[in-house]
């Protein structure tokens, strides 16, 4: 080795780091929803496409992926698709009006038995297709994360039919028909598995499963079905090597059912102070969150004050990845957004 020159690994990207619960040069900040209709250089591509052309054609959903990274130094970027795309590839007939409706909602077991096991490589070939577009245009050390929706979270769609502010029929169906209910469940749960890895192996260097509407449960029910079928899907991603992330919309009072869920990072909304929430996911867990989307309507000074106040809950141990605590809303100023990034990385410079 005389005379060669020591090449040093590039360091770990701060987004990875945090996850790890590892020391980082900076607070991490990412957002969720964060390509999307508050950009008006989405609304261009968007006033071209479909928002179902805009899924369906990698190059559009790549252009939109890297829309925010162009404008904001986001220390991630995750992909632009939406949790619904695998149900199609399982054969799924739904339309977006702008939810998602589902032509025939899934309540009897022979429905379940009829839906496909999904290959992704064959179903979904175009979403694999986004995400290796998309690492060959991200910044240098900025992660893609890929994500798919919670099983219970497809559940709900799938067995309502349509967006609900209750899923009255989805809850109701899991105590009229439990074993059905786990049925169904297991099988979304195995999907999730396939097409998570699916993106791993495409590129994704993190993943995310979407929870939002497990805070809908009760803590018994949630621990059944809802944590139930996310176990399954975290059992079969085991060993894949990259972190693996779970959201919990209004998921609070469920801190204590997800401590012990084999997963790097927990992400929560803003209903509860971050520190509480830390204390009851104990020290394995790196958090993600959790400002009010909200927040960015504040003057430049209180969201400072805001966001601040997120960072001092989080406290100093590692493992704390700033983000919303839900997805930003479309009528965000992106001026907003560029002060909360800025904020986050120089109070946190270390």
């Amino acid at each position: 080795m005389a005379g060669r020159r020591m090449i040093s690994p590039a360091p770990e990207p701060p987004f990875l780091a945090a996850c790890r619960r590892r020391q980082v040069p900076h607070t991490p900040i990412w957002i969720m929803r964060q390509a999307g209709r508050y950009l008006p250089e989405y609304r261009q591509v968007r006033s071209q496409a479909e928002f179902a052309t805009l899924l369906r054609r990698p190059e559009l959903a790549a252009e939109v992926t890297l829309q925010p990274l162009r404008r904001f130094p986001l220390d991630a970027a995750i992909l632009f698709s939406d949790i619904m795309t695998p149900l199609q590839g399982m054969g799924v007939d739904l339309s977006f009006e702008p939810g998602p409706v589902v032509k025939e909602p899934i309540r009897t077991d022979a429905a379940i038995d009829g839906l496909a096991q999904l290959v992704p490589e064959r179903d979904v070939p175009f979403v694999l297709e986004s995400v290796r577009l998309v690492r060959a245009g991200l910044p240098s050390g900025v992660p893609l994360i890929g994500f798919a929706g919670g099983p219970f979270t497809l559940f709900c769609y799938l067995v309502c039919g349509r967006p609900s502010k209750e899923f009255g029929t989805a809850r109701s169906f899991l105590y009229a028909s439990p074993e059905s209910a786990e049925r169904l469940l297991a099988r979304l749960a195995d999907a999730m598995a396939a097409y998570l890895r699916a993106q791993a192996a495409a590129g994704a260097q993190a993943l995310m499963l979407f929870e939002s509407w497990a805070g809908l449960l009760a803590p018994r029910e949630f621990e059944r079905f809802a944590l139930g079928a996310v176990r399954r899907t975290v059992a079969a991603l085991q060993g894949i090597g990259v972190p693996l992330i779970y959201y919990v919309n209004q998921g609070s009072a469920l801190m204590e059912c997800v401590a012990g869920l084999d997963v790097d990072v927990i992400g929560v909304d803003w209903r509860a102070p971050l520190g509480v929430l830390r204390r009851k996911l104990g020290p394995g867990k790196a958090v993600q969150g959790n400002l009010d989307p909200a927040a960015l309507f504040a003057s430049p000074q209180d969201l400072r004050r805001h966001a601040g106040r997120v960072l001092d809950e989080a406290g100093s141990a590692p493992g704390h990845i700033f983000n919303l605590g839900h997805g930003i809303w479309p009528e965000t100023d992106p001026d907003a957004v560029a002060r909360l990034v800025d904020y986050v990385h120089e109070a946190t410079a270390r």
